[in-house]
C-alpha cells in the first residue's frame, strides 16, 4: 500500500501526494496525473499498478489549491463538481505542482508522466514546459488547444474514437501536429481506462496500458 506525503511547489504552495513504491529497486519514477475527480480510489489503484510494474508512482493532489482532500466518484453530481473545480486551478499553478511531484519521482531515477482526462492535458503541457523523460496522455480534452506547443520529450497519445467530449477530428489534429509521437485511437469513449466508470472498455484499457509500459520502459529504465 502507498502513503500520503506532502510536497512543496516552487511558489510555496503545499499539496498532498499519494506515493506507491515498488518492491526492490525502482526502474524509475512516474507521476500519475488525476482526472477531474481528485486523487481518488481509482487514481491510487493506478499508482499501485505502476508500482507493481517497478516504478515509484507519485500522484499529486492537483485540486489542493482549491480545496484539499477532494475525492469524487463518477455520478452526475461528481462530474458536475469536478468540472466546476477544474477551471479554478490555472495551468501555470498546476505546472508548479507537477514539477514538485517530478522532483520526488526523480529520486527513483528518470521521471516520466502519465495523465488521464484533465491529467492527460496536464501531461501534455508538462511535456512541453517541464523536463520529464517521457509523457503519456490519455484523452486530454485540452491538448487540441495547446497542440502548437513543442514537447521536450517523447510523448504518446491515447484517444477514444467514441469520446463525446473530444471530437475525433480534434484528436487527429493533435496527431497531425506531432507526427513523430505515437498516437492511438480505440473503439471506446471518454474515460475508457477507468474501471469505475460506465465508459470503461477493458480491451482498450489493457492495450493502451501495454503500449504505455512498452513506451516508458526504455525511456525511464
Amino acid at each position: 500500500m502507498g502513503e500520503q506525503v506532502s510536497l512543496t511547489a516552487a511558489d510555496g504552495h503545499e499539496l498532498a501526494a499519494y506515493v506507491a513504491r515498488p518492491e526492490g529497486s525502482a526502474k524509475g519514477g512516474l507521476v500519475i496525473l488525476q482526472e477531474i475527480f481528485g486523487v481518488n480510489a481509482h487514481i491510487r489503484a493506478v499508482a499501485e499498478g505502476f508500482a507493481a510494474e517497478g516504478y515509484m508512482a507519485v500522484a499529486p493532489a492537483l485540486f489542493d489549491r482549491v480545496r484539499p482532500g477532494i475525492e469524487l466518484g463518477y455520478e452526475a453530481d461528481d462530474v458536475a463538481e469536478g468540472r466546476a473545480l477544474r477551471p479554478q486551478v490555472s495551468w501555470e499553478a498546476t505546472m508548479h505542482d507537477v514539477a514538485a511531484a517530478m522532483g520526488l519521482a526523480a529520486e527513483a531515477g528518470k521521471a516520466g508522466i502519465i495523465g488521464y482526462c484533465w491529467g492527460g492535458s496536464v501531461a501534455w503541457l508538462a511535456a512541453c514546459r517541464l523536463s520529464p523523460a517521457a509523457a503519456v496522455c490519455y484523452y486530454g480534452g485540452h491538448i487540441h488547444e495547446f497542440r502548437d506547443e513543442k514537447p521536450a520529450c517523447p510523448v504518446m497519445f491515447h484517444f477514444g474514437e467514441e469520446d463525446a467530449g473530444i471530437p475525433l477530428g480534434q484528436a487527429r489534429a493533435v496527431r497531425d501536429a506531432h507526427p513523430n509521437c505515437p498516437f492511438f485511437t480505440y473503439p471506446a469513449g471518454h474515460g475508457f481506462n477507468c474501471d469505475l466508470r460506465g465508459s470503461y472498455h477493458a480491451e482498450s484499457a489493457a492495450l493502451a496500458r501495454q503500449r504505455s509500459l512498452e513506451f516508458l520502459a526504455p525511456l525511464l529504465g
